[in-house]
């Protein structure tokens, strides 16, 4: 069948005689069809497996099971209608193993889809497979996580699990795969450590994965890996299942899911908490997708005429705010914990989910581990969801616990994203001091101008750099060219400084920490792996960068004045003193947070020129950090000369 023929056939919402004439789009189908069990999907013991499909428009139901991914069919087995839309069928005997889709008759169309709620999938993912999850424990699986008491503990490091390995000088044997993650004792160039060596050695908290679900063949087919390929992933196909072009063997079922497995628990053995980057806000195709096979005009959100609503400029939203779309958000971040002892989620394009569902989620995860960080993209997108329920930083105060990524310390620190000439603080552009204080309080509103979106610094993520738009590197590389690249390494280090010792949760991208370049490709999404893999060869020859960044997390790790818990301490701790333009100075005073030191003194320096400052007379300074833009101390005056930042103590 051509795209566009099987386009129109699933654009056929059903005979209205099947839901006692209640459209798909009346809130009364919900009243009416929503089913609150647990049991959807398939659920496997060794004498039989139970199939329960969500499908109330259907007037037919059907499992067709398959040997194979490429098979024909070997049998169909009709399902029984059964409450709230939901239709079941019991097979005896031992099915691990075996593949298997649904078919639904629509109107006068039948579609075939594989189950949304599969916990796995062949290669590319359009047959589910049943599985005895027992079987894919990976010899050591504890479900222990590291410790972790606040959100403001957190240095979490954004990485795609290709990038970190697919260098030829790694050093790492399962290139690009999740057990190239899990390798440790790798080298590089010069003998420097690689991959989660190197990872773990930075003393980062938080390691950020971008999606490792299953996502679309669009993007990477699993059957031509041997073929150049790259995708970052953000158009999902099977929310449940993780991706296979990571695998090993993305034909063996259980391979992908072991070998996440054993990423996942390395990572927890070195230390480390793994985020998930997730994308409930659309699919990877609106119309060829699992949800709108089965059920078309539900699982999506639609514009008056008829046509998607697309405010992810990606062709499609979720309409999470439909019971059953929310129902199974909810129960896929559960499987995720559950299954794979994710220890936090990072959410795209947030602002289009609702606040009920964001809400829900945290609910729920707080019944399992309080400490799972919650973090998303809080942007206002246009959408057909009401403002009002969109779950963006406008809204944050609706969303306890639950932190927004702060695209002003972004933009203010190292200029507008958008405008690739845009000069930010730390190139001297004008101005931009206060942008500087608004992040460094944590986005809380702190006194008069310096306010943001969040009621407490838990709800706020720092960051100058991510997987999107230029590195920061290539940034300063565009706004700053006249700059020498000695100048230019100072400004990098000073946005990652200003990062590391704000409040809130601090938020780097992997290979922030030696100037990581795309050649100045602004959004990688698809380049080839050239201009995306982690180049081990440009981190040996700015071993001095990263050990500086690892100084900064070591500096912040040190003090909890830079960790405060709430917008009460930040605001009775943390004291703005006067500095000239282009410089922002504070301090952090009385055991602000339990310190072992009684104050510190901070000051972000732009400028290039020397620079004279007087300091609040509490005791003897002392410099504790950034020495090297030091000239003078005493009497209460601090002299500096270069730009990055300088931090004074007094001790108890």
């Amino acid at each position: 069948m051509s795209v566009q023929k099987e386009i129109d056939v699933i654009m056929d919402y059903g005979d209205p005689e099947v839901t006692g004439g209640v459209s798909v789009f009346d809130k009364a189908f919900d009243d009416k069809f929503y089913y609150n069990g647990d049991d959807l999907g398939a659920v496997y013991t060794p004498e039989k497996t139970s199939f329960r499909l969500w499908a109330p428009t259907a007037s037919e139901a059907k499992v067709v099971f398959y040997s194979s991914w490429d098979s024909m069919p070997v049998k169909e087995r009709a399902m029984v209608r059964d409450v709230q839309g939901t239709w079941v069928l019991e097979t005896a005997g031992d099915y691990h193993g075996v593949y298997y889709t649904y078919r639904v008759k629509v109107g006068t169309s039948w579609n075939e889809a594989a189950d949304p709620y599969a916990k796995a999938v062949g290669v590319n993912g359009d047959r589910a497979v049943v599985l005895d999850l027992r079987r894919t424990a990976p010899e050591r699986w504890t479900g222990a996580m590291p410790p972790f008491s606040s959100p403001v503990d957190a240095v979490i490091y954004e990485l795609h699990v290709r990038d970190l390995s697919i260098h030829p000088d790694s050093g790492i044997q399962h290139k690009g795969k999740y057990l190239g993650l899990a390798e440790s004792g790798t080298r590089g160039p010069g003998g420097i450590p690689t991959g989660l060596d190197h990872i773990a050695g930075l003393g980062i908290t938080h390691v950020q994965l971008q999606p490792i679900y299953d996502y679309s063949t669009q993007s990477v087919d699993e059957t031509k890996l041997d073929e150049p390929h790259f995708n970052w992933g953000y158009d999902p196909k099977n929310y449940n299942v993780p991706e296979g072009s990571y695998a090993t063997d993305p034909y063996a079922p259980a391979s992908r899911i072991t070998e996440l497995k054993q990423c996942i628990q390395s990572l927890h053995d070195r230390g480390l908490r793994v985020i998930m980057d997730v994308v409930y806000n659309h699919v990877y195709d609106g119309y060829l997708v699992n949800f709108t096979k089965l059920v078309p005009g539900y699982y999506l959100r639609y514009n008056p005429d008829g046509t998607f609503s697309n405010g992810s400029f990606c062709g499609n939203e979720c309409a999470s705010e439909r019971p059953m779309m929310r129902k199974f958000i909810v129960e896929s971040v559960l499987h995720w914990i559950r299954e794979y002892h994710i220890d936090g989620f990072r959410f795209d394009l947030m602002g289009l989910i609702d606040v009920d569902t964001m809400n829900e989620i945290r609910r729920r995860i707080d019944e399992i581990d309080p400490s799972i960080l919650m973090i998303g993209e809080g942007w206002n997108m246009g959408t057909v969801l009401p403002e009002d329920r969109r779950a963006h930083q406008g809204n944050a105060w609706r969303m306890p616990r639950i932190a927004h990524f702060n695209d002003g310390i972004r933009d203010t620190v190292k200029g507008d994203t958008f405008i690739f000439g845009s000069k930010g603080f730390v190139g001297r552009g004008g101005g931009l001091e206060d942008g500087v204080k608004r992040g460094v309080v944590g986005g809380i509103r702190y006194s008069g101008s310096i306010e943001q979106f969040a009621d407490e610094p838990v709800q706020n993520v720092n960051y100058v750099e991510c997987h999107d738009n230029h590195t920061l590197w290539d940034k300063l590389d565009i706004s700053s060219a006249v700059e020498s690249e000695e100048q230019r390494t100072q400004m990098h280090r000073l946005a990652s400084a200003i990062i590391l010792t704000g409040q809130g949760i601090p938020f780097i991208h992997a290979g922030q920490e030696f100037m990581r370049s795309k050649n100045g490709v602004e959004n990688s999404y698809k380049s080839a792996i050239e201009i995306n893999w982690l180049d081990w060869g440009r981190c040996a020859s700015r071993q001095n960068d990263v050990l500086y960044m690892a100084s900064l997390i070591k500096l912040r790790k040190s003090h909890p004045a830079f960790r405060l818990r709430t917008a009460q301490e930040v605001r009775e701790h943390l004291n703005f003193e006067a500095a000239p333009a282009h410089a922002v100075a504070y301090t952090l005073r009385n055991h602000a947070g339990g310190d072992s030191d009684r104050h510190l003194y901070v000051l972000y320096n732009a400028n290039a020129e020397p620079i004279s400052l007087e300091l609040p007379d509490l005791g003897a300074w002392q410099v504790h950090y950034g020495n090297e833009f030091v000239q003078k101390l005493g009497n209460n005056r601090l002299e500096v000369h270069g730009t990055g930042m300088v931090v004074l103590n007094i001790t108890s």
